[in-house]
């Protein structure tokens, strides 16, 4: 059973029971976590990201319907990626280690140095040799000392607005519906019938033809075609 909806949890959660909402996230913590893990390379505690997903998946059940045809874990994952998402706005430019800026401000101080008393720039190498470190970590030290610039920053503005950095580098694809539509789909699967569920596994996640498939259940070619139909049909309608 994954993800199932208990549908008075969620009731009691929703009246304020703080036991049942624990109880909730508890059961929920794979998929928290699995959409955490997407955010692992921002530069933050993947745990902070996990406490941030944990508000966005409260949001959820506060806002869940009963009525929804939709288990609430893929009900959830819009509020859970949106938090996140809304953290990482809002929480301003990329951070910089500790040591990493320590590294930056001797270096600025020998860069002052060197041009006060030779009247010339210091190169990466002497820099390197003299602070006993390696020339990569100070060129990344470097870099850091140069202002940083947000992506949600306007980059070009026109009468209709501004366009900032993260814009250009859109995908189009709507990160929130795609994870949703893989979730629904390996629901969808799971509760399909035993014969039902291997005709799809075979041909969509073992790419066998229909033929293969036949001969592996022990039926005909065009039952094999029939039921898939009927499968993905009743797939599509449901995903609409």
């Amino acid at each position: 059973m994954v993800y199932e909806n208990n549908v008075q949890d969620i009731l009691d959660a929703q009246n304020g029971n703080q036991e049942i909402m624990t109880k909730l996230i508890e059961e929920n913590n794979g998929l928290i976590w699995s959409i955490v893990k997407r955010f692992r390379e921002r530069g933050y505690e993947l745990e902070d990201l996990y406490q941030i997903g944990c508000m966005g998946f409260v949001k959820s059940i506060k806002r869940f319907d009963s009525s929804f045809e939709v288990k609430l874990s893929t009900y959830a994952v819009p509020y859970i990626l949106g938090e996140i998402k809304r953290f990482l706005r809002d929480d301003g430019s990329i951070k910089v280690s500790r040591s990493i800026k320590e590294l930056a401000m001797k270096i600025r101080d020998i860069q002052n140095k060197q041009l006060k008393e030779k009247g010339e720039e210091i190169t990466i190498h002497e820099m390197a040799k003299q602070l006993k470190v390696s020339k990569e970590e100070i060129a990344l030290a470097l870099d850091s000392l140069k202002p940083t610039v947000s992506i949600y920053e306007n980059s070009y503005t026109n009468d209709e607005g501004g366009i900032s950095f993260l814009d250009t580098l859109s995908s189009n694809v709507d990160e929130a519906e795609q994870v949703v539509s893989k979730i629904a789909i390996k629901e969808m699967i799971e509760n399909l019938e035993e014969r039902e569920k291997q005709i799809i596994l075979l041909r969509y996640y073992k790419n066998k033809t229909q033929m293969e498939v036949a001969k592996i259940l022990g039926i005909s070619q065009v039952q094999v075609s029939r039921i898939e139909k009927k499968i993905l049909h009743s797939m599509k309608v449901k995903l609409v």
